[in-house]
């Protein structure tokens, strides 16, 4: 008996392996008959004969063509199936890769919004999550807000005196009427610090800032900037509510910010403009090197009057130019010319700011902030950001005016000596500030017609004694400024007749209309005053009464 075949289990071979060529057939075999169905069993065809094979069962043909067709409906599966495969890893590789781009772009995202925070945590105080607000700034009585702007060099290696507040300045801002007031401080004010200084206790303004400097850091910086704001702010009688601390990094930043350049206008009182060689050192140190360097003449601030363009490095040195040192020109002055620049140089960064379109981008303005962070200090909260942004864009350059200290018929400083050593004083005397506190509350109140103080002349057409004197008693009262009254030439004139002469000083020409109930007369005055005269008031004899009855 032959060895029984086995089987694994859940599977029957078919038949036992056979010699190509022998005789199928003979002895019946139980196994041919088995089928998937044991109920149902196979039925046997007849051998056939093959030349060369010798005899072969039908059914081995059968199924011999069934796997040949089996294997051929398999084989577009097989090649179906490879050809699934590698889309089906690329659509895995494409998540994948967008998911890995994710972490990356988030990584970064999460690395800068670090550095933003923590540059934006120097510059500005309270929760950076602020920022999105937009709250207004705070103001004193008259709805102004008060910013001391202070300038040090501490970033300069080897320069003397790098804490001393070489730039010193007031900008004085109205939310609502969309104006600016720039005051410069002298930085050789002499002052009383109230405090043990380098100096004692009695030297210039601009050592106060490094005196109240107490420690290193931001939260040290704007305690200083709080107490110098305070202390401005007595001198000048004015609530100094903001603070804000700039060095030379600052300026070229800014400059480089608003595209590598600005203009400003030179204006001097010489001819030939401003040329201070106090900064040739940064042409060369020969003269053939200087002049080529630094055309035509060999001097790094040299400009004509009108016009000149600026990088952020001229910029930065116009800004410290006085004249100190031979030869030089246009800085007469010295101190108070250098400060004349420095409002010029910020009038030009915002315009240019304006005009290249930064202030209307907050990428651009949040940018700048991070690159300022190590830099620029203020006491601003996040919260008030965006407003000072609005402002800066929406105040414009002709509404931005300068309130000097030494110009006019009435200058509230002037120059002197101190114990051998050149200062700024009052006019008033040494530490007399009322001429000054005075010339800042006229110029910064509410009131128009207070703000202008343009002259009037009040004279009397009606034949009636004592009219213009009375009247302009009234005026007076009401704020306005009376320069003379008097009688007018002989003539006949309105009830009311008003000349206007120049231009400027639209509150009070619109407070006078209105007083008075007439629009200003054409041409000139029937009489010659003196330049500083803006207003001319006529008062002719009232109209006759109607006495006609209905």
């Amino acid at each position: 008996m032959g060895k029984k075949q086995t089987s694994l289990e859940g599977f029957v071979p078919r038949r036992p392996k056979r010699k190509v060529g022998g005789t199928i057939g003979g002895e019946k075999n139980p196994e041919e008959f088995a089928s998937v169905d044991n109920d149902k069993p196979e039925k046997k065809t007849a051998p056939t004969t093959l030349k060369g094979l010798g005899s072969i069962d039908r059914n081995e043909i059968d199924e011999s063509l069934n796997g040949i067709d089996d294997e051929d409906q398999k084989e577009p599966k097989k090649k179906q199936r490879r050809r699934l495969m590698p889309k089906f890893l690329r659509k895995k590789w494409v998540k994948l890769s967008l998911l890995l781009l994710l972490v990356v772009v988030i990584g970064f995202g999460i690395f800068f919004g670090i550095r933003a925070f923590i540059a934006g945590s120097n510059v500005f105080q309270g929760n950076v999550f602020e920022i999105f607000q937009t709250v207004p700034l705070k103001q004193d009585a008259n709805g102004r807000s008060n910013i001391l702007i202070v300038g040090t060099s501490e970033d300069d290696p080897g320069h003397q005196g790098a804490s001393l507040t070489d730039s010193m300045m007031i900008l004085s801002l109205n939310q609502t009427t969309k104006d600016a007031f720039m005051i410069s401080i002298p930085r050789d004010l002499y002052v009383e610090y109230g405090r043990a200084c380098n100096a004692g206790y009695q030297g210039k303004i601009n050592e106060y800032y490094g005196c109240a400097h107490e420690g290193t850091g931001v939260a040290h910086d704007r305690k200083a900037l709080t107490k110098e704001a305070g202390f401005v702010g007595k001198i000048f009688g004015l609530q100094v509510q903001y603070g804000i601390n700039v060095n030379y990094t600052v300026m070229r930043e800014l400059v480089n910010a608003v595209g590598g350049s600005i203009t400003v206008t030179i204006d001097s009182r010489h001819p030939n403009g401003q040329m201070d060689s106090n900064f040739d050192w940064k042409c060369g140190s020969s003269y053939a090197e200087r002049i080529k360097r630094c055309p035509p003449n060999g001097h790094f601030i040299d400009y004509p009057n009108g016009p000149v363009k600026l990088d952020a490095e001229h910029a930065l040195y116009l800004a410290q130019a006085r004249g100190d040192r031979a030869p030089t020109y246009g800085f007469e002055q010295s101190n108070f010319d250098r400060e004349k620049n420095q409002q010029k140089i910020i009038k030009a960064l915002r315009e240019k700011a304006v005009s290249v379109g930064v202030l209307s981008d907050f990428k651009k303005v949040s940018a700048i902030i991070d690159a300022l962070g190590k830099n620029l200090r203020t006491t601003f909260d996040f919260k008030e950001f965006r407003t000072l942004v609005a402002l800066a864009q929406e105040i414009k350059s002709e509404d931005i005016k300068s309130i000097s200290l030494i110009d006019g018929d009435n200058p509230v400083m002037t120059t002197g000596s101190i114990n051998g050593v050149s200062a700024v004083i009052p006019s008033a005397g040494v530490f007399n500030y009322d001429q000054l506190r005075a010339l800042i509350k006229q110029k910064l109140s509410s009131n128009p017609v207070v703000r202008e103080a343009a002259p009037i002349v009040v004279l009397n057409g009606s034949n009636v004694a004592g009219v213009a004197t009375k009247e302009s008693e009234l005026l007076k009262a009401a704020k306005f400024t009376v320069s003379y009254a008097g009688d007018a030439p002989a003539g006949s004139y309105k009830q009311y007749t008003l000349y206007k002469i120049g231009s400027g000083n639209s509150g009070t020409s619109s407070k006078l209309q209105k007083r008075y109930g007439v629009k200003i007369t054409k041409g000139d005055p029937p009489i010659t005053v003196d330049s500083t005269i803006k207003f001319v008031l006529i008062i002719g004899p009232e109209p006759p009464k109607n006495t006609s009855s209905n």
